[in-house]
């Protein structure tokens, strides 16, 4: 893979970081996301400012260490995710975003099974994201199911 195809990951990942916090940026202030009930793990809104950054960066080492053989799906994932965010917090439809989150949780084990076989280091650093999205489903589900 020349290393300019590789290389392009990291400008999408950055494109989906910055997308993705566009459609949540304002969840202090939005009134319709303040009167959710959420489950007490629900974590205060500043953490998930300071995970995101880092899950994206471990996400990008990641798939520009096994781009060849992960980069198609990595993308495929990278809209998925950036779409959960405007549909849960824009266009207010969690279920939809419910749905959105267990398709990326199965794209996103399948890309780190891949890993695994391919680069150990890589499913290593991939592994957070996944379990991070693991437990978003769970607080995802909870608000599906109590509102």
């Amino acid at each position: 893979m020349l290393p300019s195809k590789k290389l392009s990951i990291f400008p999408l990942v950055f494109l989906a970081l910055i997308l993705g916090g566009l459609a949540s940026s304002n969840t202090s202030t939005d009134v319709w996301y303040q009167a959710l009930e959420k489950s007490e793990l629900n974590p205060p809104g500043y953490v998930f400012g300071i995970v995101w950054p880092i899950l994206y960066i471990l996400m990008s080492i990641s798939a520009y260490r096994t781009f060849t053989d992960t980069g198609r799906m990595f993308v495929i994932q990278l809209i998925f995710n950036t779409a959960w965010s405007w549909m849960f917090f824009s266009f207010h439809m969690p279920l939809v975003a419910l749905l959105n989150i267990w398709l990326l949780i199965y794209l996103n084990a399948s890309i780190a099974f891949k890993m695994i076989k391919i680069d150990r280091l890589s499913a290593i650093l991939y592994s957070p994201y996944v379990l991070w999205l693991v437990f978003a489903s769970y607080l995802n589900l909870f608000i599906v199911l109590n509102n």
